[in-house]
């Protein structure tokens, strides 16, 4: 993963993201020498955020096949919750 530092942002702004970003798929952002940000452009986040639902889906699907699930009234669920807290 290509470095950018939070000083070559101030100086070159956002030319200094289409550069890194136009050879690879991500960049971190330094500050101070930490890793503080990552940066992609909005097709790869997309693709990321739709990988994420994908993932969440299936585990939905899979508790659901395994019975991992409560079926109730909205009524019911709240009261549960404060049960819980």
């Amino acid at each position: 993963m290509v470095h950018i530092s939070a000083n070559d942002l101030k100086t070159k702004g956002v030319a200094a993201v289409e550069a890194v970003l136009a050879e690879h798929s991500e960049a971190i952002v330094s500050v101070r020498g930490k890793d503080r940000f990552v940066v992609m452009d909005m097709a790869h986040y997309h693709h990321l955020r739709e990988c994420e639902l994908d993932a969440a889906l299936a585990q939905t699907r899979a508790d659901l096949a395994a019975g991992r699930f409560v079926q109730e009234s909205a009524e019911a669920h709240l009261a549960r919750l404060d049960k819980l807290a």
